[in-house]
């Protein structure tokens, strides 16, 4: 059934931003030298590298997108669990929109580009299979050790856990910006903090950012799946687009572009005159209307949560034995490569390539190690596993899955 458009022309909509920009220019703040701390916080790394002709942000993604958890974001969940539709949104195109919408609002407020775009590239690499579902299940078998919190998991996998636990040496402000993505909170309007704070060290997802071009990245993160989630859930039959309330698809839209069109220049006109940045009362408003639709329709759909369910009874049994198998060979690489089981010998070459991470007492708890590992796993590769566990097949070499 089609759907007749009920949106009004976006120019009676919503002053065009850029006009609105160009009006407002000589009252708006200058964002770009008003980041709280000095600019040379905000270009430090773990290692000192030369200068070249990237320039800081631009090789922070550069280093972001040749990394392996960036390309197996590409078969990691968004909402819908391992799609066979090309066209439904995974994690790694989530993270594309995040990075583009960041860039798009940072050009219109004459911030830092290239920041946001590297902060919205990596700001889901701890994500871990599964979606929610993922998150939910380490959580809780990481209770006793401060639970599982995909933001400090992202820091983490950035500055330990890649490259064989060299990390990535990315620079303080896009570390930053990515450990305080959250987009899940409802907020209006944020502002950077001006007191410098030790990363490696947080415990909870509601850290502020430091700067401002990590609060658009947080702000970009809703922006980036509220309208795609919609879209998603159409394709999947979940809702129809008549299901939307006739005022959002008026005022909002009724596709992601649009929507996003709406979003970001409501942010940029609504930032260029206040000392925050954010939206509008009434755009705000919207918004939280939006994503409460999203949450009674979508997330919260009975078919939903019978992928979910999946999700948390897949990664549940992983988990479980994986903690065995660790906590019978542990650190042994003899053990693991001897095991007849492919998956133990894959968490023993794992292991083995991160022996200079867990040779630290601090570092190899057994929930901890085996968070990680599930934590860098696709939805893939982690129902490869579960297969491999439950149902072996005797027809083939297991040495030859590894």
């Amino acid at each position: 059934m089609s759907v007749k458009s009920t949106r009004k022309p976006a120019a009676r909509r919503v002053k065009p931003a850029a006009k609105q920009v160009a009006k407002t220019a000589a009252a708006a703040p200058d964002f770009a030298k008003r980041n709280p701390l000095p600019a040379a916080v905000y270009v430090e790394r773990a290692r000192k590298r030369e200068q070249d002709v990237r320039g800081d942000y631009f090789r922070d993604q550069t280093a972001i997108i040749h990394s392996q958890p960036f390309r197996r974001l590409k078969r990691k969940t968004q909402v819908f669990f391992e799609p066979r539709n090309d066209h439904i949104c995974t994690r790694i195109e989530h993270s594309l929109h995040v990075a583009t919408v960041a860039a798009t609002i940072c050009k219109g407020l004459g911030l830092d580009a290239d920041l946001a775009q590297a902060a919205g590239l990596g700001h889901d690499l701890g994500h871990p299979p599964c979606g929610h579902a993922g998150e939910v299940v380490l959580n809780k078998k990481l209770g006793s050790i401060g639970g599982f919190k995909h933001e400090l998991q992202s820091l983490r996998l950035v500055d330990k856990l890649v490259n064989k636990g060299r990390g990535l040496n990315l620079t303080y402000a896009v570390r930053d910006a990515i450990v305080s993505h959250c987009g899940e909170t409802d907020e209006q309007m944020l502002r950077p903090v001006d007191q410098k704070k030790t990363l490696e060290n947080l415990t909870t997802r509601a850290s502020a950012p430091s700067s401002w071009e990590a609060c658009v990245v947080r702000l970009s993160d809703k922006i980036a799946y509220l309208g795609r989630d919609i879209e998603d859930a159409v394709t999947a039959r979940f809702i129809s687009l008549a299901d939307v309330p006739d005022h959002l698809r008026r005022e909002l839209g009724e596709t992601n572009g649009e929507i996003i069109d709406t979003l970001v220049r409501d942010v940029i006109t609504f930032s260029s005159t206040h000392d925050a940045v954010g939206f509008s009362t009434p755009v705000y408003e919207l918004v939280c209307e939006l994503k409460a639709f999203n949450y009674r329709r979508i997330y919260t759909d009975p078919r939903m949560e019978r992928y979910q369910r999946y999700g948390r009874n897949l990664l549940e049994r992983l988990f479980d034995y994986l903690a065995d198998v660790y906590e019978r060979l542990g650190l042994d690489a003899e053990a693991y490569s001897l095991s007849p089981e492919p998956v133990d010998r894959r968490f023993g070459h794992y292991l083995e390539s991160m022996a200079d991470v867990y040779a630290h007492d601090s570092e190899r708890g057994t929930l901890r190690v085996v968070g990680d590992f599930i934590s860098g796993m696709s939805d893939a590769f982690a129902i490869e596993c579960v297969r491999h566990i439950v149902f072996p097949d005797p027809s083939v070499d297991p040495y030859a899955w590894v």
